[in-house]
């Protein structure tokens, strides 16, 4: 008994002195929190440092995501271990590498934010709690204590909307399916991909409450979704509410915005903080992003509306903050100017970039945000498109023109921090890496050390090799220049609808050349010319794959030109040669893709289907995950909108069953009509209904006319399918990755 009692004495104990940063290590690895020693202290300036005691490692910060943002530290540039997104766990050494001489950092930049709306549809639309762990422990390690936390919003808005007297059918019919949560909650469309059944928001309400549970342990301050006036566009008839009608998005039906000066605006607002205070608790941040990609409204009076949104806010919380996205027109400064300085805080959303901050740019503010704080952020990434990409330079060309450090040579005011401002996730963790340090150093500094650097963390080696091939992608496919305006990386050429001038995939990625194919080609030879020594390291694996990927996709596109080439020649054998290369390439990547679980289509269709409690339910969101990375809309909204291939991927299954049956079913009728040409062609030969044809005309005529295919019909029956992907990776990332190389070299 005695024995017993000891055993519980000592978990006791242990719980007691347990902190969350020991739980993050526990996570990473069992048993390493053993090795570390945990002290937080405090300090008026945010910092972190390293130091030793004896055999264990002390970091010590003033507070837990600080000391979190040590850890890692630590973890990359003394023990060579990275974690991100494709590994987020690792075997520690058994005793780590001693801090020789203790290491300090400290930042004035206290405010560090995470994720876009978007980022919670491309990315996060069906995580589970599994998931969220681990993105809550990188966010920790990367040093956000600022993240943006809208899971549930949906949860709110039901129960605020059925005490306005709407009804579950009603409701169902406004909030989106769960893929386009985001663009619902942007006001820009509303109900496509839903209804959505009762369970969802179950499942939704439980997961956000252990969401913010876990961030408000790591001394993160969760930004929650504010209320700005949205309403369904039926709310003038429903409730007789005095509303400006939003209009169209990209065809879709936008929700209406309710006036300032409807003397229920307060009252409507206040129900809908209520529910999120009773379903989530207050929060110190708030976001609000009204009249979001909208043009000017005479019918609104912004200055009202934006003290409307304030004065509702701070109801709920005097000290409470709006979070507002510093993107195309917003924040409107008749809508801002007025407002103390304090109360408003700005993610200046491009700032590697497009900053709006002061600096010179297409979307330059000459004042910037004036009294009110801001954050410098990097957007990186658009649509959760799959492709390297970066801006290397202009990123650290930016930052260090902040008043932040001495070398500005611009007069704007200093931000108060960054963000990681991405619409989708899970990709390019060398370009995240790199802007969650910045705040900790305050100097510039040169980006080959820096990269240097990284790639020993990467992978734990010292390889003169994979450092030739880094750098060359550092200074080519990384280094998008000032200037080029392209949203997010160059798009896969595979990814793009079949025409006889395709570029980019998608309707305003504004891609445009700026890295020599065969840059990404070199790289990954030199990547594979060392692989076998590399075989089962799994952040190299991953490269590996990831590298090769791009390689293929530009030379793909040289293969393209080519094929099009002999058409325009009427080279028909050249073409059919040609056409059959591009399409192998194109299976090949598929190929390659499916050997890495992060580019299967499986890992987003399975993570779907594992929401839905019924058959039906299933279905209803792989449909939703299916259509989102296609079509995106319906028919008009896909094809007349323009959203159709926003979100495209390069994923294995994708690529096979999707975008070869686009590119196939385009070079048959390329080929078709060329055998046709060779036929006599009667019509052109005059009488019948050309009998009163120029010669000039005939001529026209008979030129070979591009063929035009009804692409949209060959895509929706795909996006109906429910044939299984699988996420468990087939094949050796080495072994098929020698295949592509094998492909693309010259014999």
């Amino acid at each position: 008994m005695r024995k017993l009692l000891t055993i519980v004495a000592i978990l006791l104990s242990m719980q007691v002195w347990s902190n969350p940063v020991d739980d993050l290590l526990e996570r990473i690895d069992k048993g390493a929190s053993a090795k570390f020693k945990i002290e937080r202290v405090k300090s008026q300036k945010d910092f972190f440092e390293l130091d030793q005691q004896g055999r264990r490692v002390v970091v010590r910060g003033n507070t837990w995501v600080n000391i979190a943002s040590g850890v890692n530290w630590y973890l990359k540039y003394y023990a060579s271990i990275h974690l991100s997104w494709n590994q987020m766990q690792a075997k520690l050494p058994v005793v780590l590498p001693a801090v020789k001489q203790r290491e300090r950092h400290e930042t004035d930049l206290s405010q560090r934010y995470a994720f876009n709306y978007c980022t919670f549809s491309y990315s996060m639309a069906f995580w589970d709690w599994k998931r969220w762990e681990q993105e809550i422990d990188w966010l920790a390690l990367h040093g956000v204590n600022l993240p943006l936390a809208i899971v549930g919003e949906e949860c709110v808005w039901r129960h605020m909307l059925l005490r306005l007297g709407y009804t579950e059918q009603e409701v169902g019919a406004f909030i989106a399916g769960p893929a386009f949560l985001a663009w619902w909650e942007m006001n820009n469309l509303e109900g496509w991909g839903g209804p959505l059944p009762l369970s969802w928001y179950t499942r939704q309400e439980q997961l956000q409450k252990q969401i913010l549970t876990r961030m408000k342990q790591l001394d993160m301050h969760p930004v929650l979704p504010g209320y700005c006036g949205m309403v369904p566009h039926d709310a003038k008839e429903k409730l007789g509410l005095n509303v400006a009608d939003a209009g169209l998005w990209n065809g879709f039906q936008r929700p209406a915005n309710l006036l300032p000066t409807d003397p229920r605006f307060a009252e409507i607002a206040k129900i809908y903080y209520e529910e999120l205070t009773r379903l989530f608790g207050k929060a110190d941040y708030y976001s609000m992003d009204p009249f979001h990609e909208s043009s000017d409204d005479a019918s609104i009076n912004y200055a009202k509306a934006g003290e409307a949104m304030m004065t509702a806010m701070k109801r709920v919380n005097p000290k409470a903050v709006w979070v507002i996205q510093g993107w195309t027109e917003n924040p409107r400064p008749a809508m801002v100017d007025g407002m103390k300085a304090g109360d408003l805080l700005v993610l200046d959303l491009f700032s590697e970039c497009r900053p709006m901050f002061g600096i010179p740019s297409i979307w330059r503010r000459e004042q910037g945000y004036k009294q009110h704080h801001w954050l410098f952020c990097m957007l990186e990434n658009f649509g959760a498109n799959v492709g390297l990409h970066g801006r290397m330079d202009q990123l650290l060309d930016n930052f260090y023109s902040t008043e932040h450090t001495q070398s500005s040579k611009f007069k704007v005011q200093s931000p108060k921090g960054i963000g990681f401002t991405m619409e989708g996730s899970e990709n390019n963790p060398v370009m995240f890496e790199l802007m969650s340090e910045l705040p900790w150093r305050p100097e510039k500094f040169a980006k080959e050390t820096w990269v240097k650097n990284y790639v020993k963390a990467r992978y734990g080696v010292d390889d003169p090799v994979i450092e030739q091939a880094w750098m060359i992608l550092a200074k080519s496919i990384y280094n998008c220049p000032a200037g080029n305006n392209q949203q997010g990386p160059h798009e896969s050429i595979f990814c793009g609808r079949p025409s006889l001038n395709n570029f980019q995939a998608s309707s305003w990625s504004k891609m445009k050349n700026y890295y020599d194919p065969s840059d990404t080609r070199e790289a990954a030879r030199l990547m594979n010319s060392v692989a076998e020594k590399y075989r089962g390291n799994n952040n190299f694996e991953y490269d590996l794959v990831d590298i090769t990927r791009q390689a293929l996709a530009d030379q793909a596109r040289l293969q393209y030109q080519h094929t099009i080439a002999d058409y325009k020649a009427f080279a028909r054998q050249e073409f059919d040669k040609d056409a059959q290369r591009f399409l192998k390439m194109l299976l090949m990547q598929d190929k390659l893709l499916g050997t890495r679980s992060e580019f299967r289509l499986g890992h987003w269709t399975e993570a779907a289907r594992r929401c839905g409690t019924t058959s039906e339910e299933k279905e209803l969101y792989e449909w939703n995950a299916r259509v989102q990375i296609t079509t995106w809309g319906n028919r008009y909204c896909a094809d007349t909108g323009g959203l159709r291939d926003y979100a495209h991927k390069e994923w294995q299954g994708l690529l096979k069953d999707f975008y070869y049956v686009r590119w196939k079913t385009y070079f048959d009728a390329l080929m078709a009509q060329m055998q046709a040409q060779t036929a006599p062609q009667p019509e052109l030969l005059g009488g019948g209904p050309h009998a009163n044809k120029t010669a000039a005309e005939l001529f026209q005529m008979a030129l070979p006319q591009e063929v035009r295919l009804d692409y949209y019909a060959m895509e929706e029956p795909w996006t109906l399918q429910h044939n299984p992907y699988s996420a468990v990776a087939e094949g050796s990332p080495v072994d098929i990755a020698r295949e592509v190389m094998q492909l693309l070299l010259p014999q």
